[in-house]
């Protein structure tokens, strides 16, 4: 569980799209499922976290949100002096399905499988 209450507060005004942008970027890696979206590196990194609210929709009492993520990743490697895995940070992308309780703020994230 997440908890986005600036996001349950702005719903309904201008801005709600971008409170939720900004809640989501400050969450990390450490809080949003970006692990299980890479696809060109091993560890997904919290820094430099970009989110694009793509579609927002909602029901009685809930809002539904997808979520583009751009991030970076990096191949995790042994250190030896001779590893040849690179230690470059990679871009990655992945979207992310979001469920978010309007009055609590509570919010359910999963990888978006479309």
């Amino acid at each position: 569980m997440l908890y986005l209450p600036e996001s349950a507060i702005a719903w309904g005004s201008p801005g709600f799209r971008e409170v939720l942008k900004r809640e989501l970027e400050q969450r990390g890696a450490g809080q949003l499922p970006l692990q299980q979206g890479l696809l060109a590196s091993s560890y997904a990194l919290d820094e430099a976290i970009e989110v694009m609210i793509i579609s927002v929709t909602d029901e009685p009492g809930l809002i539904h949100a997808k979520a583009g993520v751009f991030y970076s990743g990096i191949t995790a490697g042994c250190s030896c002096p001779d590893d040849p895995t690179p230690v470059t940070p990679q871009s990655e992308y992945c979207e992310l399905r979001l469920t978010i309780d309007k009055t609590t703020g509570l919010a359910t994230v999963r990888p978006s499988e479309d």
